[in-house]
């Protein structure tokens, strides 16, 4: 079983992994997008790792809740929205149980994806995030290591796609050949997530 500690090294290990990718994923977003998305996204986690070590949520839940309501107030751009919203609905999904399975955890993450896709209006095949999130969560029945590379292997494939959705849908066949940065950032998400399942 998960219980809130779990989450919260899952959060504060996605802030690692964006502060160390964060040139990565700006260069990534240069070519097709405003260049922004690896600042914006380590200023986000980086206010969420901050206000789980003010404030700890004993709740798997609240964890993710608290993180989802501080990338909404401090990311600007699109990123904030879709990643607030995805951690804020599975949070929500999860309610006040002081521990959950990783079957509860998928449950709760595919919520959290759909609200995503509501919300952005992109579907599978749109080169978004939601490409490594959604192969992502099929997977993490699995296990957390298959979550992973599903989420890596989803990201790369983005690399032939045209974008039809966000900044990089306005390029048309110039966002080809480019690997979505959205879709490279939610990749860590999933990796960190496999890592705090290793400690």
């Amino acid at each position: 079983m998960l219980d809130a500690a779990f989450f919260r090294r899952w959060m504060t290990a996605t802030a690692a992994s964006v502060d160390r990718e964060a040139e990565r994923l700006t260069a990534l977003d240069s070519p097709i997008g405003d260049a922004d998305h690896g600042s914006n996204l380590q200023r986000g986690f980086t206010a969420v790792a901050a206000a789980l070590e003010k404030e700890a949520p004993d709740t798997p839940g609240g964890v993710l809740t608290l993180a989802g309501r501080q990338l909404i107030s401090t990311v600007g751009g699109a990123s904030g929205p879709l990643y607030g919203t995805l951690l804020r609905r599975a949070g929500k999904a999860l309610g006040d149980a002081s521990e959950v399975s990783a079957e509860q955890l998928a449950e709760a993450l595919r919520t959290g994806v759909d609200a995503v896709m509501t919300l952005g209006g992109a579907s599978p095949g749109d080169k978004t995030m939601i490409d490594a999130l959604v192969p992502a969560v099929d997977a993490l029945g699995d296990s957390f290591a298959a979550a992973r590379t599903a989420a890596e292997e989803g990201a790369v494939a983005t690399t032939p796609l045209q974008a039809r959705k966000g900044r990089a849908s306005y390029l048309g066949e110039r966002s080809i050949g480019h690997q979505d940065p959205g879709a490279t950032s939610a990749a860590l998400l999933v990796a960190a997530l496999a890592e705090a399942a290793d400690e």
